[in-house]
């Protein structure tokens, strides 16, 4: 089982669709690791080429297999627009510790609509039920009290 540290760069992301007709839209990120939800900034007046460099942690534990990017446009009057989303897939880090940034493919309705590009790092965390003298209770020593 896979336990310890995800640290996720956002750093770019570029060919996003404009959804706003006046102006350039403001696009943030919504990155879910399982239950684990974090939003970058809002890279206001960036457009359809928004760059972030910023860094996120996430604890990771059981069977995790990917990472999701959920690229919105921040509107003040209207409700925020999707602008698609992209699944990044965990297993080649798990094995190898840290991937270069790397881009990935924006999808929205089966549709490619953009690239997204992070970089990875992967810290595992040591398992502390392993290897634990026999009676032993990870730290608890059971009464000895007659």
């Amino acid at each position: 089982m896979v336990q310890g540290k995800l640290e996720v760069l956002l750093i770019s992301a570029k060919g996003l669709e404009n959804t706003d007709f006046l102006s350039d839209i403001d696009p943030y990120v919504i990155l879910t690791c399982r239950t684990q939800d974090k939003k970058s900034s809002v890279a206001s007046g960036k457009g359809t080429e928004p760059e972030w460099n910023e860094t996120f942690l996430f604890k990771v534990s059981g069977g995790v297999s990917e990472l999701k990017l959920k690229i919105m446009d921040s509107d003040t009057i209207t409700s925020d627009d999707f602008l698609g989303e992209a699944n990044v897939p965990l297993e080649p880090l798990f094995e190898q510790g840290s991937l270069p940034p790397t881009s990935y493919n924006i999808v929205k309705e089966g549709e490619y609509c953009g690239e997204i590009r992070v970089s990875l790092t992967f810290t595992p965390e040591e398992s502390y039920d392993r290897d634990l003298p026999e009676g032993s209770f990870g730290g608890w020593k059971q009464s000895s009290f007659d």
